[in-house]
């Protein structure tokens, strides 16, 4: 049983994708990672990157070949500055050196070096790359990843277990999830709290959860307040900034995110107001994913605005404001639950399964935690997040140009509101009497997946990207 924990299934990275940018950013420093440990580092005279499948289709609208520069140079996606981003690959293109971690230069041609191969794939999954470094002195050193969706990152035949952590409550579907949640009569979130607490102390758990919000709500503030046109090529406008502006009093004034919820919070309570406000938060973050900002997978980039709209929708507007900080562990905990399910059971990889496995299961993660937070007991939990993906089921991933914009940004703010209705859908039902189990709908995701043409699954082979006339530049 694979062991995941909330801080697997939430990261901090770089847009615009978690499986096109993020997994080969992260392989990329693995790779050079693996070469200092085995003292080979400063005899590397070249390396070679194989991009296959869906990393080739849609590598240069999705930023692979910029994750894998900042990657091989040494750069962490959590850390560098956001604004560094584009020097930093400009100067490989212009000198064509490329600087390993440390001391280590070599020369490096992307234009050479990175070989997408649009009509081969690796067995093992659609999202593979390979590196293959020359030694001076030795054979080749090669090591094939595979970017399996979220940023997660599998080696070639390695296991994903983490056989030294042993949970006190595995749990591998949602069965296991509500036996354990009946027998000991607690609520989801603190069973996933025990689990974590194998994988680091319980202030730290508390503490990440913290951050891992406060880097969405940086996300949505800056989206909010970021106007002009999206990178890439296809002229999209920001939308999020101007619905900002409508939504807000002209006389209103804050100089910080936390000032700019307070401003939110006053704005108006009707239906209307409410509505759009989750749609600018998805919107916004989701903005700054496409434009190589910094965001949290949740469970990916591409579907990153979902939970934190929903989230910010019950801290501004619901009950979340009463204890702001305790709604947003116990919301992150079910959420990251749910997600790690969908990983075991199916998949969160548009390149496996389309979009449905994107924003389907970023929509299932937020009606969970927000009916949680709502008094859910733990049956109406599942329930809501079952209702969510089976308005999802068969959703196909189709990006216009290969881009993480049309149509992967407006779908945020349907999956945002999606949640939401499917959370008090289930606070008004009784799920004894659901005719469809959680386990059942990921099962059905998974089927769909598999029946699912390959042209709908991140390629831009399929849907709106080959019946949408435009002229892309590459990002």
């Amino acid at each position: 049983m694979e062991k995941i924990s909330v801080f697997d299934i939430f990261k901090i990275g770089i847009g615009p994708s978690s499986s096109h940018t993020m997994g080969p950013w992260r392989a990329a420093l693995r790779f050079i990672h693996e070469l200092k440990a085995l003292n080979l580092l400063e005899k590397v005279q070249g390396i070679q990157v194989d991009l296959y499948g869906s990393l080739a289709k849609t590598g240069h609208g999705h930023g692979t070949d910029t994750a894998i520069l900042l990657g091989l140079s040494g750069f962490d996606p959590v850390t560098i500055p956001e604004e560094s981003i584009p020097q930093e690959v400009e100067r490989i293109h212009r000198s064509g050196r490329l600087s390993l971690e440390g001391p280590a230069t070599i020369g490096f041609d992307p234009g050479k070096d990175l070989i997408f191969h649009y009509f081969e794939s690796l067995p093992y999954h659609p999202n593979g790359l390979r590196f293959k470094a020359s030694v001076q002195g030795l054979a080749p050193y090669t090591s094939t990843y595979f970017s399996t969706g979220g940023g997660f990152v599998l080696k070639e035949k390695e296991e994903a277990d983490r056989p030294e952590v042993h949970l006190p409550y595995p749990i591998q579907t949602s069965r296991d999830l509500e036996s354990y949640c009946r027998l000991l009569q607690k609520p989801i979130d603190e069973i996933v709290l025990q689990n974590e607490r194998m994988f680091r102390q319980e202030e730290e758990v508390h503490l990440g959860l913290l951050n891992i919000f406060e880097t969405m709500m940086q996300c949505a503030y800056k989206g909010c307040h970021t106007e002009g046109v999206l990178p890439g090529g296809l002229n999209v406008s920001r939308r999020a900034a101007s619905i900002n502006k409508k939504l807000l009093d002209p006389e209103t004034s804050y100089s910080d995110a936390r000032g700019w919820l307070d401003a939110v919070r006053r704005s108006g309570h009707d239906f209307e107001t409410i509505n759009k406000w989750i749609s600018c938060f998805a919107l916004a973050v989701n903005e700054v994913n496409a434009s190589f900002g910094r965001v949290v997978t949740a469970p990916t980039n591409g579907a990153a605005g979902v939970i934190p709209a929903v989230l910010l929708y019950h801290i501004c507007f619901g009950k979340g404001k009463e204890d702001k900080d305790r709604d947003i562990i116990r919301f992150l905990l079910t959420a990251g639950e749910i997600g790690s399910i969908f990983k075991k059971g199916a998949t969160i990889s548009a390149a496996m399964g389309g979009c449905q496995a994107e924003i389907g299961v970023s929509s299932a993660m937020a009606a969970g935690g927000l009916a949680l937070c709502l008094g859910g007991d733990y049956r109406q939990v599942l329930m809501a997040a079952e209702i969510a993906m089976e308005h999802h089921l068969g959703m196909t991933c189709d990006p216009v140009g290969g881009l993480v914009q049309i149509p992967c940004i407006e779908r945020n703010t349907m999956g945002a509101i999606k949640a939401i209705t499917a959370a008090h859908l289930a606070l008004e039902s009784d799920p004894e009497q659901a005719k469809v189990s959680l386990d059942e709908v990921i099962r059905t995701m998974w089927l769909t997946a598999l029946d699912m043409n390959s042209k709908y699954k991140e390629t831009a082979e399929g849907g709106l990207a080959v019946n949408i006339a435009v002229n892309v530049a590459e990002c």
